[in-house]
């Protein structure tokens, strides 16, 4: 379906709540993890809903009403999230070096709302990703770096003939996974107290964030760019030729693969999904048909907030992960067991101490790098997200969302997207992004697909 089959009705700047903006800090400094993924995409997530009802009768909700209500709501929690309602500001530290932060000037953030004459059933297709969904994201193919003149956060409504997709785009340099599940908590959370327009006085929320950016030392961290602007290090690449698809695994196959994968390294510590990142690792390399000879690598973020001496508060606002992969040949890797890979996978993660964080973070300073997508080769597997997410509980007051969708903005050659299963119980979905004869060779692999379930709707 062409983008046209999507109609942009309005767009407005929603900006931060005044009476509950004032203490909020003027300036907020990054941090080497911050910094690193300024040449990445935003973070683009959604989720679909049914329409709702009017909670005394059972005629539909004026669309009128739901968007006034995610606008008022909005402008309270930037309030609270400052940093979104930012802009990011580079500033020349010399003639060949910079250093970037965020302005909290509350330049705001957008808010579109569209309609498209679709209705929800066509996106719970349990095989391909539909295409309009790209559609659904605004702000695609913008870097962090455009930040400087774009919105931060930009979200939008769209209609569907029988419910609506409430898609965001959030720029990963204010912020992780964890911090964008956070905020989206928050705002629905907020949203449900029906605050009017009016109330200008404290919203009460049950987590508030934790803006002020973690530094090893008691000062903020200043970090200095070898360039002096930022298309010097930024680049803009298309996007591949992908099939993107999600996979749904049950607590019960998870469980199996759990059990098998401990079993065969005659332990009890590998995780489950250590064991199924593993299995899909495996699997992917198999669908390939890589050389024996070929290295290729199981690539995380780890997220270092519990990992930190003392941790950090899980509501951080900010990024506090950091890239590890567990890397071998294709034909080591199928030479040996399912157990053989996933304690590959439990001893990278394992590793990853305290120490590697801190010793990581200031060796940034003396030789700063940036992670690039596009320079991940064919050969490895990049997970992203956490089933730990709580993608689900996040309630506008319209009832549980159906399914979540991920813009296009990041699929690459091997990105693996993981959420919680709509179910719960431990169960896990993944979105894959494969080259379509990879995808099409991992369907017809018996082995991994006696693992996906063939009944579930997602």
């Amino acid at each position: 379906m062409p983008p046209s089959a999507i109609r942009q009705i309005s767009t407005c700047t929603i900006h931060a709540r005044r009476m509950l903006a004032q203490t909020a800090p003027q300036r907020c400094e990054l941090t080497p993890w911050d910094v690193s993924l300024l040449p990445l995409r935003y973070i683009q997530k959604g989720l679909l809903f049914h329409r709702p009802h009017s909670s005394d009768s059972q005629e539909e909700e004026p669309i009128t009403v739901i968007i006034d209500r995610l606008k008022h709501s909005l402008s309270h929690v930037l309030a609270h999230f400052s940093p979104l309602a930012g802009r990011l500001v580079f500033e020349n530290d010399g003639s060949s070096s910079s250093h970037v932060f965020i302005d909290c000037n509350d330049a705001g953030a957008e808010f579109i709302h569209a309609v498209a004459d679709l209705s929800v059933a066509p996106l719970l297709s349990p095989i391909d990703v539909h295409p309009i969904v790209e559609s659904f994201f605004p702000l695609t193919g913008a870097v962090n770096c455009d930040g400087i003149s774009l919105p931060l956060l930009a979200v939008q409504l769209t209609e569907l003939t029988d419910g609506f997709f409430l898609g965001c785009s959030f720029s990963h340099v204010v912020g992780d996974g964890a911090s964008f599940w956070h905020f989206l908590n928050i705002w629905s959370e907020i949203c449900r107290s029906n605050i009017s327009a009016e109330n200008g006085s404290l919203v009460n929320i049950s987590r508030p964030p934790v803006v002020q950016r973690w530094s090893p030392s008691e000062k903020p961290y200043r970090v200095s760019l070898p360039f002096s602007r930022p298309d010097e290090f930024i680049e803009r690449v298309s996007l591949p030729l992908l099939r993107d698809r999600f996979f749904h695994f049950t607590p019960q196959s998870i469980a199996r693969l759990k059990t098998k994968a401990n079993e065969e390294c005659k332990t009890d510590r590998i995780s489950s999904f250590q064991a199924l990142s593993a299995h899909v690792w495996r699997s992917v390399v198999r669908a390939r048909n890589l050389p024996a000879d070929q290295s290729t690598s199981c690539r995380f973020s780890v997220d270092n907030r519990s990992r930190l001496k003392p941790p950090l508060s899980r509501d951080y606002l900010g990024n506090c992960i950091q890239g590890i992969r567990a890397t071998t040949t294709a034909g080591e890797l199928l030479a040996h067991d399912l157990g053989w890979a996933a304690w590959l996978v439990h001893r990278c993660v394992a590793e990853h101490s305290d120490d590697v964080a801190r010793s990581t973070y200031d060796a940034w300073s003396r030789e700063p790098f940036f992670y690039y997508f596009s320079r991940l080769n064919n050969c490895d597997i990049q997970i992203g997200s956490s089933p730990r997410f709580d993608v689900y509980g996040v309630d506008f007051g319209w009832g549980r969302a159906v399914a979540v969708r991920c813009g296009w903005d990041n699929k690459l050659d091997g990105k693996v997207t993981a959420f919680p299963g709509r179910e719960g119980g431990g169960s896990i979905d993944l979105e894959l992004c494969l080259a379509p004869e990879v995808m099409c060779a991992l369907e017809t692999d018996e082995e991994f697909m006696d693992t996906v379930s063939s009944d579930s709707v997602i």
